[in-house]
C-alpha cells in the first residue's frame, strides 16, 4: 500500500514515516502543502494522510483540488483543529476520515485498513447503470444520457451509494456510514437535504432522480 504523508512537523512526519514503514507500508512524505499537492497529483496513493495547517498551500485547498481533478486516494485528514465545525468542513470537502491530535498511532493504523476495505460493497463493475442514469465508480462522474451533472462530494457519495445497493434498502445510519465513516455522523434531515439538491440539479434535465424514501427504513435507488 503506498501512502502519502503531508505533515509540516518534522519530529512527527518521521516518527509516522518510521511506524507505518515498519507495518509494511510505502510512505513518501511532503512538509510543504505545494510539494504535498504536487506529488499526489502525480502519482496515484491509496491513502493520504493530510495535516490542515501547512505552508505554502493549506489542507482544505489540496483537498478541493484532488477532488477536482478526480483523484481517488482515501484523505484521512489528521490536524489539531477539533472543533466540530473543523471536522464537518473536513468530511463534506471530500475527506474520507479525520483524526484529531494527539492520536493513537494504532487507531490510526486501523483506520487506514478500514479506509482501504471501503466502499467494496457489490462492486462488480465500474459502471453501475438505473434506466438512463449512469455512476461511473472509477471516474467519480455521475450522469443522465451521456450529460454529466456536477454533484458536491457528499452528493456523489450518497448517490455512488445508493447505486451500489441498486434495488436495496440503505438505512441513513449505513448511509452516513459510507459518507463520513463510522467514527462520525451525518443526520437524516442532511441526508434529505442533500438528496433534494440532487434532484433540483436533474430538473433542468426534466430526469427524476431514481431514489426512493422507504420511511422508517432508508432509501433505495430503483428501476422504473
Amino acid at each position: 500500500m503506498n501512502i502519502l504523508l503531508v505533515e509540516d512537523s518534522d519530529k512527527l512526519r518521521r516518527s509516522l514515516r518510521i511506524g507505518l514503514v515498519g507495518l509494511g507500508f510505502a510512505v513518501d512524505e511532503a512538509s510543504d502543502g505545494a510539494d504535498g499537492l504536487a506529488m499526489a497529483l502525480a502519482d496515484e496513493y491509496d491513502v493520504i494522510i493530510l495535516d490542515l495547517m501547512l505552508p505554502s498551500v493549506d489542507g482544505l485547498s489540496i483537498l478541493k483540488t484532488l477532488r477536482t481533478h478526480n483523484k481517488q486516494s482515501k484523505v484521512l485528514i489528521l490536524s489539531a483543529k477539533d472543533q466540530i465545525h473543523d471536522r464537518i468542513d473536513g468530511l463534506f470537502t471530500g475527506a474520507d476520515d479525520y483524526m484529531t491530535k494527539p492520536f493513537s498511532f494504532d487507531e490510526l493504523h486501523a483506520r487506514i485498513i478500514a479506509l482501504t476495505r471501503r466502499g467494496e460493497l457489490l462492486r462488480a463493475s465500474n459502471i453501475i447503470t438505473i434506466n438512463d442514469f449512469v455512476v461511473d465508480l472509477q471516474a467519480k462522474v455521475f450522469s443522465y444520457k451521456n450529460q454529466s451533472i456536477e454533484l458536491t462530494p457528499t452528493e456523489y457519495k450518497i448517490t455512488e451509494c445508493l447505486f451500489i445497493n441498486k434495488e436495496r434498502v440503505v438505512s441513513a445510519e449505513k448511509m452516513g456510514e459510507y459518507i463520513v465513516g463510522k467514527y462520525d455522523a451525518i443526520n437524516k434531515n442532511s441526508l434529505e437535504a442533500h438528496i433534494s439538491s440532487i434532484r433540483k440539479k436533474l430538473k433542468p434535465l426534466l430526469a427524476t432522480f431514481p431514489v426512493k424514501n422507504k420511511r422508517g427504513f432508508g432509501y433505495i435507488a430503483t428501476q422504473d
